[in-house]
């Protein structure tokens, strides 16, 4: 297949589709069927051929705000339904300055070396008022079909190119239709049921749920009242309104009781929308009612013809931002199910494509500009108490959440983690102040809804994590870096500040080793002595990897954005100083990159953390390239740990062996990730996937579909060390293929093909301007009249301010004969200047 030659003609082609298809959804008349993904768009779809029996082989749409399990029964549909701001309690933080003085005292203990006791006086002490609060259902949606007989011809599918559910089967003679989506345009759930015949649209609507709630019948709609839940001495303070709004096409609505009844119909449309009292994490006094009025009124103003075709115009905006073509699969006519228990075993890259853009849709469906962040669940979750509380966990989850906003193209995205990050800067504050008497603000690994700041879960291996507001700020340099946008980094510049303050009040010198040190603190969620079940454990220690390469990244960002910003010089001078103080990474005695200060690190851990790898992934602290001893040491360290894992864990995995420039074994976890398990998988850290391709922890866990989405995206497009690395760690088995819209630091753009393995074309577009650098096998040539200038030295300093690499302290290795060189396919660097707004056309 000639990818090279068809590269610009593709994405033209698809955007000729796109706009056939808007014009194609204007001329349709108000009964329409759906037209269904099969043919050549069926490389967007998940199919099955049998209705969902659970949760998780239901199929998800969102909007960000109000999302729906769609679970495609014949005699009896289920839209299990969420709205963002549902959750448990109410407003509170979790702080309890209770703690302080036995915090204290933990620290004293370890830097003294007493960690066994440090330990048992933090289990003992240390716990918050509460663990945070659940992230809860708003519950069913039931739509009982009155037809009779054997339903053929059965089709359930999700189209991930329009963002609509569909259901396609036949019943006596009849065909019946039927499509869900959660409007990107309008605040509502739409449902559109029909057939291929006038007047079969018998059904009844009603509404059942776990949470406190009155269903009665408003007119010709049907209304829920209900309310959060209590939790851990919480009161239940979330209200919310719920109307199902049907519209006819023929036949006759009544109710009875609390259902409404539905016949002899034509279509039926129906409009769900839901509202609560939420205004923010500190105010609940909206009017939950009025809003849902408000949102039902304005989800009726237009035709559903009109409403569809908006929400998919809004949905591709954004979707079809980036392509991804992985080379051809004989698989499309086989159930997703199927293909997911296949694809280990043969071959299947069009999955691997279909994975990649499942992340993308479900980040666009779970968070959008003005929403809240996607939780641990995303915005799908059917109870009232799920696992973790579908809250945030900020000691990798929630971070990993938001891997795939700025390299796949969705920066917007991005937003309602800032708006989370900006309120925990003032609700953090109460955390720094009266846990540890510092300045600045600070989080520990878990928040909710409330943006609660105090220890969860108690302190072993887990909650006196100091690390939370060091890694979520990074994210603020992710988006400078790929956007420059200087307003935005003005806008968060004193949330950074805040907590590098934070921080620089936090170090305390390590008596053993004049390193300034974290303390207490953990390396998530690990512990460095395990002597078995019901024996002594101790997790609590002082200067952890992670922490160490945490702070200098924070410390470096504070310093750019001071420099860019024109601001704060000495304290930016004050953090280079404190910088230098910090603890060097250090290679152990197995040749693998320490964890903690000491060489506590086993070679049986396999451990579903990599905490301290973070300075590789995603961090730009370890190179290749500039330094090969830890690049080498990290790799030590993932053998030790092992592959399989749980959900989440595989996807970093996979960006980390991408990072390692091994594509091969970066491969290798996605099969591990991408297998099917079921409901009934008993093992905690198995990974895999659940028949609707959510990922499994198990169980369910968002973060593993977004984690393989971003390390989909570094297997072919590296900016991290300087410069734009095209296929770094492309696999053998993807020899050949196609991807347009990657996005990389310094505001490129890159669409590139490759056969063989090897690139042969791509286009850089270049949003910002300014110079660049290119790593690729071989230098190459450009189609237009631009200097490219071979690089010789590929250790020197990017020109490009965006694309800065930090120097760091040189790695304390104990035993140096244990450390493997590290192999590196050779590659050339070159470097060539652009003009903002401008596209380069490049061939090999």
């Amino acid at each position: 297949m000639a990818y090279a030659s068809t590269l610009k003609r593709g994405v033209l082609a698809s955007l000729l589709v796109g706009i056939a298809s808007v014009w194609l959804l204007a001329c349709q008349v108000s009964d329409s069927h759906p037209q269904e993904a099969e043919g050549g768009s069926q490389a967007l779809a998940l199919w099955y051929n049998r209705p969902a029996t659970t949760w998780t082989e239901a199929l998800p749409v969102g909007n960000g705000r109000l999302g729906a399990m769609v679970f495609g029964g014949v005699d009896q549909e289920v839209l299990q339904l969420n709205e963002d701001t549902v959750w448990g309690g109410g407003p509170n933080n979790n702080v309890t300055p209770s703690l302080k003085p036995y915090i204290e005292e933990v620290a004293d203990l370890v830097l003294a070396n007493r960690h066994e006791e440090a330990q048992r006086l933090a289990d003992e002490h240390i716990a918050s008022s509460n663990s945070g609060m659940p992230y809860q259902t708003v519950g069913n949606l039931v739509i009982d079909l009155l037809h009779e007989g054997s339903a053929d011809g059965y089709r359930r599918s999700l189209d991930i190119g329009q963002a609509i559910s569909s259901v396609k089967y036949r019943m006596a003679g009849v065909t019946y239709y039927r499509e869900t989506f959660s409007a990107l345009s309008e605040p509502a759930v739409v449902t559109r049921l029909s057939a291929d015949r006038p007047g079969q649209m018998d059904l009844d609507i009603r509404f059942d749920s776990p949470m406190a709630h009155s269903v009665s019948v408003d007119g010709e709609r049907l209304r829920v009242d209900g309310k959060g839940a209590d939790h851990e001495g919480v009161s239940g303070k979330v209200r919310f309104t719920m109307f199902v709004q049907p519209v006819l096409d023929g036949g006759t609505l009544e109710s009875s009781g609390d259902e409404l009844r539905i016949r002899n119909a034509n279509t039926v449309t129906l409009y769900t929308v839901v509202a609560t009292n939420f205004v923010a994490y500190d105010d609940v006094s909206a009017d939950e009612t009025a809003k849902a009025e408000a949102q039902l009124a304005q989800a009726l103003t237009a035709s559903y013809d009109a409403v569809r075709e908006t929400h998919i115009a809004h949905y591709r905006e954004q979707f079809d931002r980036v392509t991804l073509d992985l080379g051809p699969t004989d698989n499309d006519d086989r159930p997703t199910d199927e293909r997911l228990k296949a694809f280990a075993g043969g071959e299947d890259p069009a999955l691997a494509a279909l994975y990649f853009q499942f992340g993308r849709y479900l980040l666009i469906s779970s968070s959008q500009p003005g929403t809240q962040p996607a939780n641990l669940q995303g915005i799908w979750n059917p109870q009232m108490t799920p696992p973790w509380d579908s809250k945030y966990t900020l000691n990798i989850n929630a971070e990993m959440n938001y891997w795939p906003a700025e390299p796949t193209n969705l920066s917007e995205l991005h937003d309602p983690f800032f708006a989370m990050i900006d309120d925990l800067s003032v609700s953090g504050r109460k955390a720094a102040e009266r846990l540890y008497g510092a300045e600045g603000w600070m989080v520990h690994h878990n928040t909710d809804i409330w943006r609660i700041t105090g220890q969860v879960d108690g302190a072993y291996m887990w909650g006196q994590w100091l690390g939370g507001a060091a890694w979520l700020t990074q994210h603020i340099g992710y988006r400078y870096h790929y956007t420059g946008d200087r307003d935005f980094l003005a806008r968060y510049y004193p949330v950074l500040k805040e907590a590098a303050r934070f921080y620089a009040s936090m170090l305390t010198e390590d008596p053993d080793t004049g390193w300034r040190v974290l303390v207490p603190s953990n390396s998530p969620e690990n512990d460095y002595l395990h002597r078995g079940e019901g024996e002594q454990q101790a997790a609590i220690d002082a200067g952890v990897t992670m922490d160490n390469q945490l702070v200098f990244d924070l410390f470096t960002l504070v310093e750019e954005a001071s420099e860019v910003l024109g601001q704060d010089e000495a304290f930016a001078d004050e953090l280079a100083e404190l910088r230098k103080q910090l603890p060097p990474m250090q290679i152990g005695q197995y040749g693998q990159l320490q964890e903690w200060l000491q060489d506590w690190d086993s070679p049986d851990d396999k451990h579903r953390h990599i905490s301290h790898l973070y300075g590789l992934h995603p961090s730009n602290q370890i190179s290749p390239y500039r330094t090969p001893e830890l690049f080498s040491a990290v790799r030590t360290s993932m053998e030790m740990r092992g592959d399989e894992s749980t959900g989440w864990s595989m996807g970093w995995k996979v960006g980390i062996w991408a990072r390692l420039l091994d594509g091969n074994r970066a491969y290798k976890l996605l099969t591990d990730q991408i297998k099917l398990v079921d409901e009934n998988t008993e093992s905690f850290e198995s990974g895999g996937t659940y028949a609707n391709m959510f990922a499994a922890h198990p169980p369910y866990q968002i973060d593993g579909n977004f984690g393989v989405t971003a390390g989909i995206s570094e297997m072919l497009v590296q900016s991290h060390d300087g410069a734009i690395h095209l296929l770094p760690a492309l696999p053998d088995a993807w020899p050949e293929g196609q991807v347009s819209g990657l996005v990389t630091r310094g505001g490129f753009v890159i669409d590139m093909a490759w056969q063989n393995g090897k690139v042969t074309e791509f286009t850089l577009h270049s949003r910002l301007g300014g110079p660049v650098r290119i790593r690729a096998h071989r230098a190459p040539t450009a189609s237009t009249n631009v200097a490219v200038n071979t690089i010789d030295d590929p250790n020197s300093g990017s020109p490009n301010p965006l694309m800065q690499t930090p120097t760091i302290k040189t790695p304390l290795i104990h035993r140096p004969g244990v450390v493997k060189a590290p192999s590196v396919a050779p590659v050339t660097l070159v470097e060539l200047e652009t003009e903002r707004g401008q596209d380069y056309r490049f061939y090999f």
